[in-house]
Protein backbone atom coordinates (compact mmCIF):
# COMPACT_ATOMS: atom_id res chain seq x y z
CA UNK A 1 0.00 0.00 0.00
CA UNK A 2 3.17 2.45 -0.28
CA UNK A 3 4.96 4.82 -2.36
CA UNK A 4 8.14 5.36 -2.00
CA UNK A 5 10.77 7.43 -3.74
CA UNK A 6 14.24 6.24 -3.28
CA UNK A 7 17.24 8.72 -3.76
CA UNK A 8 20.62 7.55 -4.86
CA UNK A 9 23.24 9.03 -2.00
CA UNK A 10 26.96 10.12 -2.38
CA UNK A 11 28.02 6.31 -1.30
CA UNK A 12 26.01 4.98 -4.21
CA UNK A 13 23.36 3.37 -1.77
CA UNK A 14 19.70 4.04 -2.78
CA UNK A 15 17.50 5.23 0.42
CA UNK A 16 14.05 6.04 0.39
CA UNK A 17 13.36 9.86 0.58
CA UNK A 18 9.47 9.42 0.38
CA UNK A 19 7.20 7.24 2.05
CA UNK A 20 3.13 7.40 1.69
CA UNK A 21 0.93 5.02 2.62
CA UNK A 22 -2.21 4.36 0.31
CA UNK A 23 -5.55 3.42 1.48
CA UNK A 24 -5.52 0.52 -0.87
CA UNK A 25 -3.20 -1.52 -2.46
CA UNK A 26 -1.13 -0.24 -5.63
CA UNK A 27 -1.81 -1.94 -8.68
CA UNK A 28 -0.27 0.59 -11.55
CA UNK A 29 1.83 3.63 -11.84
CA UNK A 30 2.61 6.44 -14.26
CA UNK A 31 5.45 9.47 -13.72
CA UNK A 32 5.39 11.97 -15.56
CA UNK A 33 9.27 13.42 -15.82
CA UNK A 34 9.03 17.25 -16.78
CA UNK A 35 6.05 17.82 -14.56
CA UNK A 36 6.96 15.69 -11.90
CA UNK A 37 4.19 14.42 -11.41
CA UNK A 38 2.97 10.76 -10.41
CA UNK A 39 -0.65 8.86 -11.31
CA UNK A 40 -1.10 5.72 -9.28
CA UNK A 41 -3.57 3.36 -9.53
CA UNK A 42 -5.13 1.00 -6.79
CA UNK A 43 -6.92 -2.51 -6.11
CA UNK A 44 -10.11 -0.35 -5.48
CA UNK A 45 -10.12 1.16 -9.09
CA UNK A 46 -9.74 4.89 -8.40
CA UNK A 47 -6.78 6.92 -8.79
CA UNK A 48 -4.56 9.53 -7.27
CA UNK A 49 -1.94 12.24 -8.24
CA UNK A 50 0.60 13.47 -6.22
CA UNK A 51 3.24 16.07 -7.36
CA UNK A 52 7.33 15.68 -6.46
CA UNK A 53 9.29 18.79 -4.62
CA UNK A 54 11.91 19.55 -7.00
CA UNK A 55 14.42 18.00 -4.59
CA UNK A 56 12.53 14.81 -4.55
CA UNK A 57 12.07 14.82 -0.39
CA UNK A 58 8.02 15.39 -0.57
CA UNK A 59 4.95 14.17 -2.56
CA UNK A 60 2.00 16.68 -2.22
CA UNK A 61 -1.45 14.97 -2.91
CA UNK A 62 -3.26 16.79 -5.38
CA UNK A 63 -6.70 14.98 -6.63
CA UNK A 64 -8.30 11.87 -6.92
CA UNK A 65 -10.36 10.20 -10.06
CA UNK A 66 -12.66 8.10 -9.77
CA UNK A 67 -11.17 6.27 -13.16
CA UNK A 68 -12.49 2.29 -11.84
CA UNK A 69 -14.75 -0.15 -10.38
CA UNK A 70 -12.21 -2.68 -10.33
CA UNK A 71 -8.27 -3.18 -9.93
CA UNK A 72 -6.27 -0.62 -12.13
CA UNK A 73 -4.21 -2.13 -14.40
CA UNK A 74 -2.19 0.21 -16.43
CA UNK A 75 -2.34 4.50 -16.60
CA UNK A 76 -0.52 6.54 -19.08
CA UNK A 77 -0.56 10.36 -18.90
CA UNK A 78 -0.70 13.15 -21.86
CA UNK A 79 0.78 16.39 -21.08
CA UNK A 80 -0.87 17.98 -24.41
CA UNK A 81 -4.10 17.26 -23.81
CA UNK A 82 -4.41 17.22 -19.85
CA UNK A 83 -5.71 13.72 -19.94
CA UNK A 84 -4.48 10.69 -17.61
CA UNK A 85 -6.06 7.41 -19.65
CA UNK A 86 -6.25 3.94 -17.39
CA UNK A 87 -7.59 0.55 -17.98
CA UNK A 88 -8.75 -1.84 -15.44
CA UNK A 89 -10.56 -4.96 -14.44
CA UNK A 90 -13.60 -3.72 -14.77
CA UNK A 91 -13.10 -4.31 -18.60
CA UNK A 92 -12.80 -0.61 -19.72
CA UNK A 93 -10.92 1.87 -20.69
CA UNK A 94 -11.16 5.47 -19.49
CA UNK A 95 -9.96 9.02 -20.03
CA UNK A 96 -10.17 11.85 -17.71
CA UNK A 97 -9.65 15.74 -17.58
CA UNK A 98 -7.11 16.24 -15.22
CA UNK A 99 -7.58 19.60 -14.99
CA UNK A 100 -11.07 19.06 -13.66
CA UNK A 101 -11.08 15.41 -12.60
CA UNK A 102 -13.60 14.95 -14.64
CA UNK A 103 -14.75 11.05 -16.46
CA UNK A 104 -14.33 12.50 -20.16
CA UNK A 105 -15.71 8.59 -21.78
CA UNK A 106 -15.10 5.31 -21.09
CA UNK A 107 -15.51 2.14 -23.45
CA UNK A 108 -16.06 -1.81 -22.37
CA UNK A 109 -14.27 -4.63 -23.77
CA UNK A 110 -15.60 -8.23 -23.16
CA UNK A 111 -12.46 -8.82 -20.54
CA UNK A 112 -10.09 -7.22 -18.42
CA UNK A 113 -8.35 -4.99 -19.73
CA UNK A 114 -4.68 -5.56 -18.48
CA UNK A 115 -2.33 -3.34 -20.59
CA UNK A 116 -2.59 0.06 -22.06
CA UNK A 117 -0.33 2.50 -25.02
CA UNK A 118 -1.06 5.26 -26.46
CA UNK A 119 0.00 7.81 -29.14
CA UNK A 120 0.07 11.34 -28.24
CA UNK A 121 -0.36 12.55 -31.75
CA UNK A 122 -2.88 10.47 -33.07
CA UNK A 123 -4.56 9.61 -29.75
CA UNK A 124 -5.26 5.96 -30.95
CA UNK A 125 -4.90 3.91 -28.14
CA UNK A 126 -4.26 0.17 -27.92
CA UNK A 127 -5.71 -1.97 -25.59
CA UNK A 128 -4.79 -5.82 -24.33
CA UNK A 129 -7.04 -7.80 -22.73
CA UNK A 130 -7.33 -11.25 -21.28
CA UNK A 131 -8.85 -12.90 -24.07
CA UNK A 132 -5.71 -12.24 -25.79
CA UNK A 133 -7.09 -9.56 -28.27
CA UNK A 134 -5.76 -6.27 -28.55
CA UNK A 135 -8.09 -3.16 -29.53
CA UNK A 136 -7.31 0.32 -31.60
CA UNK A 137 -9.22 3.01 -30.11
CA UNK A 138 -9.61 6.38 -31.91
CA UNK A 139 -10.23 8.42 -28.37
CA UNK A 140 -12.03 11.68 -28.99
CA UNK A 141 -13.15 14.40 -26.53
CA UNK A 142 -16.35 12.81 -25.06
CA UNK A 143 -16.21 9.34 -27.04
CA UNK A 144 -14.14 6.73 -29.11
CA UNK A 145 -14.04 4.71 -32.01
CA UNK A 146 -13.14 1.17 -32.76
CA UNK A 147 -10.23 0.96 -35.61
CA UNK A 148 -9.35 -2.87 -35.35
CA UNK A 149 -9.08 -5.41 -33.60
CA UNK A 150 -5.99 -7.38 -33.73
CA UNK A 151 -5.81 -11.39 -32.95
CA UNK A 152 -2.81 -13.98 -32.68
CA UNK A 153 -2.04 -14.58 -29.24
CA UNK A 154 -3.08 -17.49 -27.90
CA UNK A 155 -3.08 -16.24 -23.75
CA UNK A 156 -3.64 -13.08 -22.35
CA UNK A 157 -1.98 -10.26 -23.24
CA UNK A 158 0.55 -9.00 -20.56
CA UNK A 159 2.52 -5.54 -22.28
CA UNK A 160 2.40 -3.40 -24.91
CA UNK A 161 4.71 -1.53 -26.62
CA UNK A 162 4.21 1.58 -29.62
CA UNK A 163 6.93 3.33 -31.23
CA UNK A 164 5.59 5.72 -32.97
CA UNK A 165 8.50 6.55 -34.86
CA UNK A 166 8.41 3.12 -37.14
CA UNK A 167 4.76 2.54 -36.29
CA UNK A 168 5.55 -1.03 -34.85
CA UNK A 169 3.61 -2.16 -32.05
CA UNK A 170 5.04 -5.30 -29.78
CA UNK A 171 2.94 -7.13 -27.66
CA UNK A 172 3.79 -9.84 -25.20
CA UNK A 173 1.37 -12.59 -23.51
CA UNK A 174 0.69 -14.95 -21.40
CA UNK A 175 1.25 -17.92 -24.02
CA UNK A 176 4.97 -16.64 -23.51
CA UNK A 177 5.51 -15.12 -27.23
CA UNK A 178 5.84 -11.91 -28.49
CA UNK A 179 4.42 -10.46 -31.37
CA UNK A 180 5.24 -7.79 -33.87
CA UNK A 181 2.36 -5.67 -35.32
CA UNK A 182 3.72 -3.78 -38.48
CA UNK A 183 1.05 -1.24 -38.02
CA UNK A 184 2.70 1.54 -40.15
CA UNK A 185 2.91 -0.68 -43.35
CA UNK A 186 -0.71 -1.28 -43.15
CA UNK A 187 -0.23 -5.02 -45.00
CA UNK A 188 -1.17 -7.05 -41.28
CA UNK A 189 2.42 -8.04 -41.36
CA UNK A 190 3.26 -9.92 -38.06
CA UNK A 191 6.63 -11.13 -36.34
CA UNK A 192 6.92 -14.01 -33.50
CA UNK A 193 9.08 -13.97 -31.14
CA UNK A 194 9.53 -17.39 -29.36
CA UNK A 195 12.63 -17.20 -26.54
CA UNK A 196 11.06 -17.49 -23.19
CA UNK A 197 9.84 -20.05 -20.99
CA UNK A 198 7.36 -18.05 -18.84
CA UNK A 199 4.60 -15.65 -19.87
CA UNK A 200 6.00 -11.99 -21.08
CA UNK A 201 5.91 -9.65 -18.42
CA UNK A 202 7.25 -6.46 -19.79
CA UNK A 203 8.56 -5.05 -23.25
CA UNK A 204 10.84 -1.87 -24.26
CA UNK A 205 12.01 -1.09 -27.70
CA UNK A 206 15.06 0.49 -28.39
CA UNK A 207 13.98 2.54 -31.78
CA UNK A 208 17.68 3.82 -32.21
CA UNK A 209 19.66 0.48 -32.06
CA UNK A 210 16.18 -1.63 -33.32
CA UNK A 211 16.80 -4.25 -30.51
CA UNK A 212 13.61 -5.50 -28.17
CA UNK A 213 14.45 -5.96 -24.67
CA UNK A 214 11.50 -8.58 -23.03
CA UNK A 215 11.07 -9.67 -19.90
CA UNK A 216 9.62 -12.84 -18.50
CA UNK A 217 8.14 -13.99 -15.10
CA UNK A 218 10.95 -16.67 -14.76
CA UNK A 219 13.79 -14.71 -14.59
CA UNK A 220 14.49 -14.71 -18.44
CA UNK A 221 15.70 -11.23 -19.88
CA UNK A 222 16.04 -11.19 -23.73
CA UNK A 223 17.70 -9.07 -26.14
CA UNK A 224 16.28 -9.21 -29.81
CA UNK A 225 18.11 -8.19 -32.63
CA UNK A 226 15.13 -6.66 -34.43
CA UNK A 227 17.61 -4.44 -37.38
CA UNK A 228 17.91 -7.76 -39.74
CA UNK A 229 14.98 -8.73 -42.38
CA UNK A 230 12.71 -11.53 -40.31
CA UNK A 231 10.54 -13.78 -41.85
CA UNK A 232 6.74 -14.42 -40.87
CA UNK A 233 5.94 -17.59 -39.25
CA UNK A 234 2.92 -19.16 -41.50
CA UNK A 235 -0.22 -19.50 -41.09
CA UNK A 236 -1.34 -22.71 -40.00
CA UNK A 237 -2.75 -25.27 -42.95
CA UNK A 238 -5.70 -27.34 -42.41
CA UNK A 239 -5.95 -31.14 -43.26
CA UNK A 240 -7.81 -34.28 -42.85
CA UNK A 241 -4.83 -35.93 -43.61
CA UNK A 242 -1.19 -35.98 -43.63
CA UNK A 243 0.16 -33.35 -46.41
CA UNK A 244 3.29 -35.13 -46.73
CA UNK A 245 2.40 -38.88 -46.25
CA UNK A 246 -1.60 -38.57 -47.09
CA UNK A 247 -2.33 -40.66 -43.65
CA UNK A 248 -5.48 -39.87 -42.25
CA UNK A 249 -5.64 -38.24 -39.34
CA UNK A 250 -8.10 -39.93 -36.25
CA UNK A 251 -11.27 -37.50 -37.19
CA UNK A 252 -11.39 -38.51 -40.68
CA UNK A 253 -13.64 -41.29 -40.10
CA UNK A 254 -14.02 -42.68 -43.95
CA UNK A 255 -9.94 -42.84 -44.80
CA UNK A 256 -9.55 -45.01 -41.88
CA UNK A 257 -12.57 -47.13 -43.12
CA UNK A 258 -11.29 -46.95 -46.91
CA UNK A 259 -7.61 -47.24 -46.29
CA UNK A 260 -8.16 -49.32 -42.95
CA UNK A 261 -5.87 -47.90 -40.89
CA UNK A 262 -5.77 -46.39 -37.39
CA UNK A 263 -6.08 -42.37 -37.73
CA UNK A 264 -2.90 -40.07 -36.80
CA UNK A 265 -2.24 -37.56 -34.51
CA UNK A 266 -2.31 -33.95 -36.07
CA UNK A 267 1.01 -31.71 -36.18
CA UNK A 268 2.02 -28.46 -37.74
CA UNK A 269 5.80 -27.74 -38.99
CA UNK A 270 6.68 -24.52 -37.47
CA UNK A 271 8.25 -23.73 -41.16
CA UNK A 272 6.06 -24.37 -43.84
CA UNK A 273 2.63 -24.79 -41.91
CA UNK A 274 1.88 -27.86 -43.34
CA UNK A 275 -0.66 -30.15 -41.32
CA UNK A 276 1.63 -33.15 -40.66
CA UNK A 277 2.08 -36.69 -38.80
CA UNK A 278 5.13 -37.40 -36.02
CA UNK A 279 6.38 -39.69 -38.11
CA UNK A 280 6.86 -37.01 -40.77
CA UNK A 281 8.24 -34.31 -38.43
CA UNK A 282 10.48 -36.14 -36.00
CA UNK A 283 13.01 -33.51 -36.01
CA UNK A 284 13.53 -30.30 -34.12
CA UNK A 285 15.32 -27.73 -34.59
CA UNK A 286 15.54 -23.43 -34.08
CA UNK A 287 15.15 -20.84 -36.71
CA UNK A 288 15.90 -17.27 -35.09
CA UNK A 289 14.68 -15.76 -38.65
CA UNK A 290 11.37 -16.77 -38.23
CA UNK A 291 11.57 -15.89 -34.31
CA UNK A 292 11.81 -19.93 -33.18
CA UNK A 293 15.11 -19.16 -30.56
CA UNK A 294 14.74 -22.48 -29.20
CA UNK A 295 13.92 -25.98 -31.26
CA UNK A 296 10.49 -26.60 -32.43
CA UNK A 297 8.83 -29.01 -34.31
CA UNK A 298 9.44 -29.14 -37.96
CA UNK A 299 8.93 -31.57 -40.99
CA UNK A 300 11.61 -33.67 -42.43
CA UNK A 301 12.28 -31.56 -45.29
CA UNK A 302 11.78 -28.48 -43.66
CA UNK A 303 14.72 -29.57 -41.66
CA UNK A 304 16.57 -30.86 -44.71
CA UNK A 305 16.23 -27.30 -45.89
CA UNK A 306 17.58 -25.42 -42.49
CA UNK A 307 21.31 -24.89 -42.81
CA UNK A 308 23.44 -24.97 -39.64
CA UNK A 309 24.29 -20.82 -40.03
CA UNK A 310 20.46 -20.41 -39.59
CA UNK A 311 20.42 -21.89 -36.80
CA UNK A 312 22.55 -18.83 -35.18
CA UNK A 313 20.51 -17.04 -32.68
CA UNK A 314 19.34 -13.41 -33.09
CA UNK A 315 18.59 -12.27 -29.30
CA UNK A 316 20.78 -12.73 -26.25
CA UNK A 317 19.41 -14.25 -23.05
CA UNK A 318 20.50 -13.18 -19.70
CA UNK A 319 19.72 -14.33 -16.48
CA UNK A 320 17.10 -11.89 -13.77
CA UNK A 321 17.48 -14.16 -11.07
CA UNK A 322 14.02 -13.22 -9.94
CA UNK A 323 10.47 -12.94 -10.81
CA UNK A 324 10.24 -10.06 -13.12
CA UNK A 325 6.66 -8.75 -12.74
CA UNK A 326 7.54 -4.87 -14.07
CA UNK A 327 10.32 -3.64 -15.81
CA UNK A 328 11.19 -0.05 -16.94
CA UNK A 329 14.09 1.73 -19.10
CA UNK A 330 15.63 4.92 -19.20
CA UNK A 331 16.98 4.71 -22.92
CA UNK A 332 19.12 7.89 -22.80
CA UNK A 333 21.33 6.06 -19.99
CA UNK A 334 20.81 2.41 -20.80
CA UNK A 335 19.33 1.94 -17.75
CA UNK A 336 16.75 -1.01 -16.39
CA UNK A 337 14.74 -1.48 -13.49
CA UNK A 338 13.22 -4.53 -12.49
CA UNK A 339 10.78 -5.05 -10.04
CA UNK A 340 10.28 -8.61 -8.92
CA UNK A 341 7.37 -10.76 -7.12
CA UNK A 342 10.32 -11.02 -4.21
CA UNK A 343 10.15 -7.57 -3.53
CA UNK A 344 12.78 -6.38 -4.64
CA UNK A 345 13.78 -3.86 -7.14
CA UNK A 346 17.13 -4.39 -9.22
CA UNK A 347 18.52 -1.19 -11.47
CA UNK A 348 20.36 -2.81 -14.47
CA UNK A 349 23.46 -0.96 -16.47
CA UNK A 350 22.20 -2.47 -20.12
CA UNK A 351 25.00 -0.16 -22.26
CA UNK A 352 26.84 -3.80 -22.74
CA UNK A 353 24.28 -5.45 -24.42
CA UNK A 354 22.25 -2.57 -25.96
CA UNK A 355 25.27 -0.19 -27.07
CA UNK A 356 26.60 2.81 -25.45
CA UNK A 357 27.86 5.82 -28.29
CA UNK A 358 26.84 8.75 -29.30
CA UNK A 359 25.55 6.93 -32.86
CA UNK A 360 23.16 5.35 -30.63
CA UNK A 361 21.97 7.89 -28.60
CA UNK A 362 22.72 7.13 -25.20
CA UNK A 363 24.73 9.34 -23.37
CA UNK A 364 27.55 8.51 -20.88
CA UNK A 365 26.82 8.59 -17.23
Amino acid sequence: RTIRVWLKRDSGQYWPSIYHTMSSPCSAMAYHHDSRRIFVGQDNGAIMEFHVSEDFNKMNFVKTYPAHQNRVSAITFCLTSEWVISTGHDKCISWMCTRSGSMLGRHYFTSWASCLQYDHETWHAFVGDYSGQITLLKLEQNTCSVITTLKGHEGSITSLWWDPVQRLLFSGASDHSIIMWDIGGRKGRTLLLQGHHDKVQAICYIQLTRQLVSCSADGGIAVWNMDISREEAPQWLESDSCQKCEQPFFWNIKQMWDTKTLGLRQHHCRKCGQAVCGKCSTKRSSYPIMGFEFQVRVCDSCFESIKDEDRTSLATFHEGKHNISHMSMDISRGLMVTCGSDRIVKIWDMTPVVGCSLATGFSSR
